[in-house]
Formats: structure tokens, sequence, C-alpha cells
């Protein structure tokens, strides 16, 4: 079982994909969350420079943030920096679409975009569609030595449903899953597993990485103390943003609530529909999404919500969890680090000896 970490994007996150490296993380995710945090990019290229082993993608990138050419160009120019340490991470869309008050893209488009990228980095010409208009298009001079397409670049998709793990058992990608709870993970992934058998691919060739929160307790520390409201809370109130999303503007909410936590959930609900201003709810709504618990948010994150929704437990108790997720067939537990509790990276890199 390898290791990861997943970060909100900060242009100086550098620095804790440096520290992961050192305490033998295998990989490091950047959030393509335009309206919340720093550009990927940036901060995959700054990444780049200041390691050597740790491996580097987007997760997860959202392909109606730029046009396919620039992405493929800029996964290939970070190849250059990092050869073969880059992972192109791709969804539908959630946090940085949501937070546009957008919901989540076609699965047909995203299929689409994937091919153009794959197939420029493949060094393809391949013809796609710009402003209405169909152009073949190719990397003009690879040859200089300004990108890398030589070494592969391989690709994950985040798939939560039927079709979109489908899409993912097609194109033979590896799968990322974002799940709080052994049970679920367990579940989603004997899916996956069977959508890709029937897709006529061999099992041992499947990849999936768990994402997550978490928090590693010390002893007698309860599942809401400050440390764990800071580190784990942002995932427990994901699934309130989800559930504001779904009751005021349709969206779907991809279930994952604990039954005992509907009565929590619906006072986060009746909350947020007075957020202003009435035509973009969605702004307060997601503000600190994934990153911190607002103010106003903190009476609804709940022990219960954190212990049920997320890795949060002693060590010894973690290690037991994230041992399940690997007997069960995960190849990598990825952990999110949220702003301002980089330090928690040293917690989590004791868990990960475990697996060493």
């Amino acid at each position: 079982m390898q290791f990861g970490i997943a970060m909100p994007t900060a242009a100086d996150a550098w620095k804790l994909v440096q520290r992961a490296e050192e305490l033998g993380f295998a990989s490091a995710w950047f959030y393509d969350t335009q309206m919340l945090s720093a550009d990927c990019f940036v901060a995959m290229g700054a990444a780049a420079v200041r390691t050597e082993r740790i491996r580097l993608g987007t997760g997860i990138l959202i392909p109606s943030n730029r046009i396919a050419p620039v992405t493929a160009n800029a996964l290939a120019s970070l190849n250059q920096l990092a050869p073969g340490r880059i992972d192109f991470g791709v969804g539908t869309g959630f946090t940085g679409r949501r937070t546009m008050g957008l919901g989540a893209m076609k699965l047909a488009d995203m299929e689409e975009y994937i091919r153009v990228v794959c197939g420029l980095l493949d060094g393809e010409l391949l013809e796609a569609e710009f402003e209405g208009q169909n152009r073949k298009i190719r990397f003009l001079n690879p040859e200089l030595g300004l990108i890398n397409t030589e070494d592969p670049i391989p690709l994950h998709v985040s798939a939560f449903g039927p079709k979109s793990r489908a899409l993912l058992a097609k194109l033979g990608a590896g799968w990322i899953n974002f799940v709080g709870d052994v049970e679920t993970a367990v579940a989603t992934l004997e899916d996956m597993r069977r959508i890709w058998t029937e897709a006529g691919r061999d099992i041992a060739d499947l990849t999936a990485t768990e994402f997550a929160l978490g928090c590693v307790l010390a002893d007698g520390e309860p599942y809401d103390s400050p440390r764990a409201v800071a580190q784990a809370g942002p995932r427990a109130a994901v699934l309130l943003h989800r559930a504001a999303d779904e009751a005021i503007a349709g969206w779907p909410g991809f279930g994952g609530l604990p039954e005992a936590a509907a009565e929590t959930v619906a006072g986060y609900v009746e909350h947020a529909k007075g957020y202003e201003p009435a035509d973009a709810r969605y702004l307060e709504n997601h503000r600190g999404h994934l990153m911190f618990v607002k103010a106003e948010e903190l009476k609804y994150i709940t022990a219960e919500l954190i212990r049920d929704t997320t890795f949060t437990a002693r060590e010894a108790e973690l290690k037991s969890r994230i041992g399940d997720l690997q007997d069960a067939g995960y190849s990598q537990f990825t952990i999110q680090i949220v702003p301002g509790q980089e330090d928690a990276i040293e917690d989590w890199g004791r868990v990960r000896k475990a697996f060493a």
C-alpha cells in the first residue's frame, strides 16, 4: 500500500510536498479549484524542481477550466521538469464547478477532453473542435526538448457513479475514490472491480486510490477536539455542502450521509437557505470547501459526524482501517492536508511506516 498526500493548492505547496517525499510518501495530488485555492500547475511546477522521487498529479483536474491543448501542454511541460513523475487525474468537476454555480459537466464532454489531452501527449495528429470548428492539431516542436512526450503520463479518473466507472474501465484508467469509511470504500471498490472485469480488463491492472481526510488522535483526544475539527472537519462539512446544493440547486448529493446525522444536516440546509446573495447561495455554501470549517458551521460538525465520515481515530485503529483497504485491493491511501495543519503530515508519516 502506497501513501499519498492531497492538498488545496498553495503557491508554496512545494514545501509540504518536499516533506512528504522525505517521509516516504509516493504521490502528491494538487486540487484544481480555481475560486478557492492557487493554480495547480504553478504549484506543481515549483514542486517538480524541488523534489526528486515523489509523483505529482492533478487531483482532480476539471476539464472546463481550460481547453484540452493547454492542459496537454502543461502536463508535458511538467513532464520535462519531472520526467516520468506526472499523473493526469481528471473528473467531471465538483468543488471547482460548484463554487461557480455549475453542476458537473457531461461525461461525453469529459471523454472527448481526455481523448484530445492523451492523444497529444502520445504525439498524435488529431482532430478536435474549437469555437465550433474542427481543426487538426499536434505538438509542433517536441524535438526541441521544451516539453516531454516520451515518458508516459498515467490517466486517473475520479468516478463516483456507474456511468463514470464504466467510462474509466473503457479507458483503462486508474480509479480515484473519495469516501470516509472503510465499509463504503470496500463496497465501491467491489463495484469498480466488477465493472472493470465486465469491460474485459485484467483485474491486476486496476489501480485504486482512496482520498480521505482525517486526524490521528492522541490518547484520550475526542473526535471533536479543535485539532480534529481543523483536520477532519472540512470533509464532514463537504457532506453538508452537498446536501445544501441538492436542496437549493437540485444538484446530486452523492449520498454518504449517516442516518444518525439527518437532523444535523437538515439544520445546516435551513441555515444555508439564508445565505446571500439569494441568487448565488453557492458562494457562501462552498467558502472554505475542503479547506476549513466556517464559524457558523461549527455547531453542525459534531463528534459523531467526524467519527463516521472521516479517517479520524487513534493510530492503531487507523492502521487497522487502512490495512482493511489494502486487503480489499486499494493501491494507495491519500490523506488531504488542510491549510494551517501542515504538521499533520508527521502523524500520517508514522502511520505510513507500518505499510512500508
